[in-house]
């Protein structure tokens, strides 16, 4: 098995990890107060369906702030794997996962037989 290149690795979640921090900067940004805030009156005030709509928008960029904190979460423990010398290896099994596997996700800490066995 060949070594593969962390730097490079590094380099790529570092990038990602910036671009994911800027989408949570601007999601705080878009969204800083309540959907009362937003709308700019208390939502009993105002026709159903936009304290709705307002609500949803809401909920639609929770969701994806979710999802990009979670992802936060993922690079930072394969920038910690780096610095432990474990990036590469599987959490679960101890195999090496496929540099390929990592060119399309440099956060995996699954091998693919591992990550498709979790997701069953």
């Amino acid at each position: 098995m060949s070594a593969i290149d962390t730097s490079r690795f590094k380099d790529l979640l570092l990038a990602e990890r910036d671009r994911v921090t800027a989408a949570l900067d601007n999601l705080r940004n878009e969204n800083p107060g309540t959907v009362e805030d937003e709308t700019g009156e208390e939502t009993q005030d105002q026709h159903l369906a936009d304290a709705a709509t307002a609500m949803h928008d809401r909920e639609l960029d929770y969701g994806l702030a979710d999802n990009e904190r979670d992802l936060l979460a993922a690079i930072d423990a394969a920038l910690a794997r780096i610095e432990q010398g474990t990036y590469g290896t599987c959490t679960n099994c101890g195999r090496q996962i496929s540099e390929e596997r990592l060119e399309a996700l440099p956060w995996a800490s699954l091998c693919i037989d591992d990550a498709r066995a979790r997701e069953r």
